[in-house]
């Protein structure tokens, strides 16, 4: 059995490289069915810093498949998505994996939401059955890590966000968000989070714009802004300071024209664009506009960084915690390899005790019922301790390449039919 891992991430690509192959949450079934046709089992996990797909077979070309895929799912066959993607095999996946559910791959270190996202991947892979025992296990695995991480570490403790660092970022470029009018261009959670932060430091004014008016209502209502609809959006243009743009879009939501409109109704007063969605919703030539300053999430990158080497010590503890995962998954998975050799091993050595014992008491006198139960206990009760050291040698020695294996299959003579 192989694990495997194919991504791209906000390390590896920029945002014009990974809103390629990013996979909206509405579009993941349909992505998932398509991945089916190059392998039977795989999780996609997908998010505005990354896109990964994550398989377990016994197939050695399971990784080539993986690769397949995404060139599909881009319809890029050419290779110039090759230089920007991350391979990873067996432990090495585990390991990055549980590094992401804890926050230590994502661009602000410690991020909560990407805990959320793993068991969102894993649940909707379920449900389009797509997800095999290893890959349950992983999964299981690295959410438990992540919440330990969290419990046992200040990792997350007032943790920043994308979104909280997208609107720290416009009140540094305007200098304060109390007289500011901010725009919200989305009603999911990273909209639901920038019209938080924004409150939270004394924006006076904030509208959010949602492709359905009751999501922008419901959370203009929770949070204290005024909802809108994105056929309004080039009258809300003209007097706002801040636009941040997060929707699941997968397509500019703002172009040139629009903004350009609206800059020639307001006065000369900036007007600050941060798109932290991938795909972006924006329109890159935006920034051609005079006096209209476009941001997108990779260049949050600065704050970022400053906020990682602030939590060094933090990440310190949880390399620890993730060691001590990892080295429980290695005992499960060596335990796991070799279970068709052990249950193999236990049913050939049940089969000779039943039939030696059937043979036994037909030659001695009638027994009673509790002395024939006697003799089944005590029989199995010899089986059970005379392969317990060569089942204990059989999961100690898992890793060293299917020496073990094999021989425990030549020395008793298993039948090979039986572990596949």
């Amino acid at each position: 059995m192989r694990i495997s891992l194919v991504g791209v991430n906000h390390q590896t690509a920029p945002v014009t490289i990974r809103e390629r192959v990013a996979i909206s949450t509405t579009k993941l079934c349909d992505a998932l069915l398509l991945l089916h046709s190059y392998v039977p089992y795989g999780i996609i996990l997908s998010t505005c810093n990354r896109t990964e797909i994550y398989t377990a077979d016994n197939d050695s070309r399971i990784q080539e498949a993986s690769l397949n895929f995404l060139k599909a799912h881009t319809n890029n066959p050419d290779s110039d998505l090759l230089q920007h993607i991350y391979l990873s095999n067996d432990i090495a996946v585990v390991k990055h994996l549980f590094r992401v559910a804890c926050g230590l791959e994502s661009m602000i270190v410690g991020e909560y939401e990407v805990l959320g996202q793993v068991g969102q991947a894993l649940e909707i892979a379920e449900k389009a059955g797509m997800v095999n025992l290893p890959l349950r296990h992983i999964f299981h695995s690295a959410i438990r890590t992540g919440r330990r991480v969290r419990q046992e570490t200040g990792i997350s403790k007032n943790a920043l966000s994308v979104s909280s660092v997208a609107v720290d970022l416009a009140a540094h470029v305007l200098g304060s968000l109390r007289n500011a009018k901010i725009l919200v261009i989305g009603a999911g959670e990273a909209g639901r989070l920038v019209v938080k932060v924004a409150r939270e430091r004394g924006a006076s004014q904030i509208v959010v714009a949602s492709r359905t008016q009751e999501r922008a209502s419901a959370l203009a209502a929770t949070l204290g802004g005024i909802p809108t609809d994105l056929s309004n959006l080039t009258k809300e243009l003209s007097t706002a300071n801040i636009i941040v743009a997060c929707t699941a879009a997968p397509h500019c939501i703002l172009d040139v024209s629009q903004v350009a409109e609206a800059m020639r109704k307001r006065s000369e007063s900036p007007l600050v664009i941060i798109d932290i969605a991938v795909p972006r919703n924006v329109e890159p030539a935006v920034t051609e506009i005079g006096n209209v300053f476009l941001y997108n999430i990779d260049d949050l990158t600065n704050i970022a960084e400053s906020h990682r080497k602030q939590r060094e010590e933090e990440i310190q503890k949880a390399e620890e915690i993730i060691a001590d995962e990892v080295s429980k998954f290695i005992s499960w998975w060596q335990a796991l390899r070799v279970r068709p050799v052990v249950n193999a091993l236990i049913s050939k050595a049940e089969e000779i005790r039943s039939t030696q014992l059937e043979k036994t008491l037909k030659k001695l006198r009638s027994l009673s019922n509790e002395e024939q139960e006697s003799l089944e206990a005590m029989t199995k009760s010899i089986v059970t301790k005379i392969l317990n050291d060569p089942i204990q040698c059989l999961k100690l020695g898992a890793d060293c390449n299917g020496n073990y294996a094999r021989m425990i299959t030549e020395i008793f003579q298993l039948d090979k039919e039986k572990q596949e």
